[in-house]
């Protein structure tokens, strides 16, 4: 089992910024990638940006490219997500998960169903 935590949602006016950290910890060395996916009242969870952990490729959602940036520190098993020039529409309960290797595993890291782990997801409320 993987646990995650995330930290450093908010409330932040339009063009603001914050740092959303998400921190793993018991299997971690069966992480393959760590993703941050939101979700606004009503609406699916979407993907919107993702990690591989071996090599750090990372995958951005066409709407925050540009504005987000995804790190990750494996001596602290934490994954970064940097946001800026927050949008009112980026407002939505941000989710930390992690996707654990697996054998015939195809290797993607892009949906929701990829992942095994889910954190409890942090607040991001941007105001116009």
């Amino acid at each position: 089992q993987v646990q995650l935590v995330e930290s450093g949602g908010g409330l932040v006016q339009a063009g603001g910024s914050l740092r959303l950290s998400c921190a793993a910890s018991g299997r971690t060395f069966t992480i393959y990638a760590m993703g941050w996916f939101r979700q606004a009242p009503g609406k699916e969870r979407d993907i919107v940006s993702a990690i591989k952990w071996s090599d750090s490729n990372t995958y951005y959602a066409d709407s925050v490219k540009g504005r987000f940036t995804i790190s990750r520190d494996i001596a602290k098993n934490t994954v970064y997500l940097q946001v800026k020039s927050l949008k009112p529409e980026d407002t939505a309960v941000y989710f930390c998960a992690a996707e654990a290797s697996s054998p015939g595993k195809g290797g993607s890291y892009y949906y929701a169903y990829d992942y095994d782990y889910w954190g409890q997801g942090t607040q991001v409320t941007v105001s116009s």
